[in-house]
């Protein structure tokens, strides 16, 4: 890290939100003189508020920018106090305090000299002594400098401990001149108030202020950190209390006696939640728990509420079966005609099956018979599912989300479903598609939309990964054995030499996918190493596949690669930068907008990697708000001197995100096989190259081929393939909403 002293001479661009700051600067001579404007050199970073004329003293480091060329990128940064009548004029001067400007700063310094400051803080009665200065104007001045120099001074303070200026800003507007003392007493706060701060980070502070490591507040962080974190990575909605401790200790470096007292302390301040199951005791988050408990609650009532429009004769329902049949000129096998009737009996039922069992099929039919009944809606946990399911049955579907309007709440700027219990979904039958991919609390919010009598009918597939988030409720769901559940389980979905659903029936059963046969749509180009892997994959994607498929135009929106890992040769980010320079390189007709090592080209395929609730979109002449973990689409604009792009996703949603929200965007032209969860490709490349066993198991296998159409193409060794097939893991996540709903 170097440091430079330099004198502010333009606010290039500043993002309010989050500090991100590009400024141009004239770094000090040797004497303390700024330097000349042939001197000036780019400066980019988080920062606080800074003005023209300030002298600061700047922590970083040089990078060369692929477009803007040589830059200083800070880190930190520290004012510097003026050490002569002339550096404190100009800093007054500098335009950071509200109603002073040259003249008023002249008459400032010349009436009190280097005391000014001191002035301004202690005494700015004394103000009112200058022309012109009346008492309001010089209250109004010493609440402007009060308000800067508070948060200068916190910004300095945070900084101290290591805290980076984007997260210092988020603090200070939070806690403002109160950020030092609160952090002084309790750091741990951060983690509850603080968006960005962890467990990791707070811990940090602590250390560095002195706090013991057996304090009260760090175990009660500690303990509540190990328990969000398994829920984040894992998907467990509570651990077990033995587990629990075992972590806990891990993470702090204290004894399990000490882990449960404070156990003890957060259930009495309802915290936690402790919970005697047959194993043992379970250690919930209340929210979890709370959440756990309605989700059950609201599901058993809508399985023993008689949906509103029911057709008691069951002739009069075969007929209709029938009428469906003839018009679409198909034939229902049993299970298929069990899981329409069944829609149209019961107040929750499931229908799970693979790819190309007539899923779709059962959809159609069930809204060919609730045609007449009155409203419906469709929907899914994703933008790429809703968007399939309204292709396949006709019929508008939407997200969740959009489904329960996700927006402000009109009173405090927070975002909440505007559909809920006491503003319900007015719909007698509401069909989810691709539930296994809906988690514990989407389900809370969907069902508290969903009115007693509304019929409930949910799709999916069970056996592929589970949500990202926690809990596991389909599969919950189909364990408990409380609700009607129909498995398709015959293939129709397959021409004579498709060999995709056959071969994602056989790895679901364990047995090797039958691979290069004459005329299939199911390969493995074999190579032996990742790096080999990784060049072919890229030649398939570019040259050869394009050409087998007869591809014209842009073959990104055919071919989808997906990756079971993030790192290594063939891992998402490799991949990603070969796909992009083989498909859509640097070329000056094209802009370009770089983001820590990732560059962003017009063109480029993209995806939003994190739910985005206030991000603004719109699509033709809608107007709407949320962007969410999964979603893809294409730069179709960047402004390279705004730091501004524009995507268009698949759903024909356009968004412009600002520099500050790039930090949510990848490059998609590879994608994990998680975040492939609900979408379809007519083509999928996926290296199997080998990798950890947690990772690389036969459900995620399953859900990567289960996503292709048209083709799939395994780029790697069979015994790695093998390997995958052989490796049942299906990682337990911890939830009891199977028992409450048997129970």
């Amino acid at each position: 890290m170097e440091t430079l002293k330099a004198r502010v001479d333009e606010i290039v661009f500043r993002n309010p939100d989050n500090g991100f700051t590009v400024l141009s600067i004239r770094p000090d001579r040797l004497d303390g003189s700024p330097g000349s404007a042939r001197e000036r050199i780019s400066a980019v970073g988080s920062l606080p508020a800074l003005t023209a004329g300030e002298s600061i003293t700047f922590t970083g480091e040089w990078q060369e920018h692929a477009q803007y060329g040589k830059q200083f990128r800070v880190t930190s940064c520290e004012w510097n106090k003026p050490e002569t009548t002339d550096a404190m004029e100009r800093t007054l001067a500098s335009g950071w305090i509200k109603g002073v400007g040259p003249r008023t700063a002249k008459q400032i310094v010349d009436a009190f000299g280097m005391d000014a400051m001191e002035v301004l803080r202690f005494a700015p009665e004394k103000l009112t002594r200058l022309p012109g200065m009346g008492k309001k104007r010089a209250r109004l001045i010493a609440e402007s400098f009060h308000e800067q120099n508070d948060m200068r001074e916190a910004m300095v303070f945070l900084q101290g401990f290591g805290i980076a200026p984007k997260l210092s800003m988020r603090i200070f507007k939070i806690y403002g001149e109160k950020s030092a003392s609160v952090i002084r007493q309790n750091p741990y706060r951060l983690i509850e108030d603080v968006q960005g701060v962890g467990f990791k980070t707070a811990d940090a502070i602590a250390a560095s202020i002195g706090l013991a490591s057996e304090s009260s507040f760090r175990i009660g962080a500690g303990v509540i950190h190990t328990l969000r974190a398994a829920a984040s990575s894992e998907g467990h909605c509570y651990l077990p209390i033995e587990e629990m401790k075992e972590r806990a200790g891990e993470l702090l470096g204290v004894g399990e006696e000490l882990i449960g007292r404070t156990v003890e302390e957060l259930t009495i301040e309802k915290r936690i939640v402790q919970k005697e199951l047959e194993g043992g005791k379970a250690v919930y988050l209340q929210g979890f728990f709370e959440a756990e408990e309605e989700v059950a609650q609201r599901l058993e009532g809508l399985r023993d509420a008689k949906p509103r429009f029911v057709i008691e004769d069951d002739k009069v329902r075969e007929h209709q079966i029938e009428m469906f049949e003839s018009r679409m000129n198909t034939s229902l096998d049993s299970t298929q005609r069990e899981a329409a009737l069944s829609a149209m009996r019961f107040g929750v039922c499931i229908v799970t099956g693979g790819p190309g069992t007539g899923k779709t099929t059962i959809i159609r039919c069930i809204l060919d018979q609730i045609a007449k009944e009155g409203s419906f809606a469709l929907a899914a946990p994703t933008g790429r599912a809703a968007k399939r399911m309204t292709e396949a049955t006709g019929r508008e579907a939407k997200t969740i989300h959009r489904l329960l309007e996700y927006g402000g709440d009109g009173e405090n700027e927070k975002m909440a479903f505007a559909r809920d219990e006491k503003n319900p979904l007015d719909v007698a039958t509401l069909i989810v598609d691709e539930t296994s991919m809906v988690d514990l609390f989407l389900a809370r919010a969907l069902l508290r939309a969903v009115k007693p009598g509304t019929r409930l009918v949910l799709v999916g597939d069970a056996d592929q990964l589970p949500p990202v988030g926690p809990g596991n409720v389909l599969r919950d769901m189909l364990e408990s054995g409380a609700f009607k559940v129909t498995r398709l389980e015959h293939v129709y979905r397959q021409s004579k030499y498709s060999m995709i659903a056959e071969n994602a029936r056989d790895i679901n059963k364990g047995k090797m996918p039958r691979v290069n046969e004459r005329l299939s749509d199911f390969f493995l180009e074999r190579q032996e190493n990742a790096a080999a892997a990784a060049e072919t994959l890229v030649d398939l994607h570019a040259r050869r596949l394009p050409k087998f498929l007869s591809i014209d135009g842009d073959s990104t929106r055919s071919i989808q690669v997906l990756s079971p890992m993030k790192k290594g040769d063939c891992g998402v980010w490799a991949l990603n930068k070969l796909l992009q320079e083989k498909l859509n390189p640097k070329a000056d007709e094209r802009k370009e907008l770089a983001r820590g090592d990732t560059v962003f080209r017009e063109g480029d395929k993209v995806m939003q990697i994190r739910n985005n609730y206030q991000l603004e979109w719109e699509k033709e002449g809608e107007e709407g708000q949320g962007v969410f973990n999964g979603d893809m689409g294409f730069i179709e604009e960047l402004d390279e001197e705004e730091r501004s792009l524009k995507v268009r996703f698949d759903d024909e949603r356009i968004v412009e995100y600002e520099a500050a929200q790039l930090e949510d965007l990848e490059l998609g032209y590879c994608i994990s096989v998680h975040k492939s969860q609900g979408s379809e490709f007519p083509t999928v490349l996926m290296p199997v190259v080998g990798g950890p066993p947690m990772l690389l198991t036969r459900n995620l296998l399953y859900t990567a081929v289960t996503r292709a159409k048209r083709l799939v193409v395994l780029i790697g060794k069979e015994s790695a393939l093998e390997a995958m097939v052989k490796n049942y893991r299906i990682e337990r996540r911890y939830s009891t909403l199977a028992q409450r709903l048997a129970n």
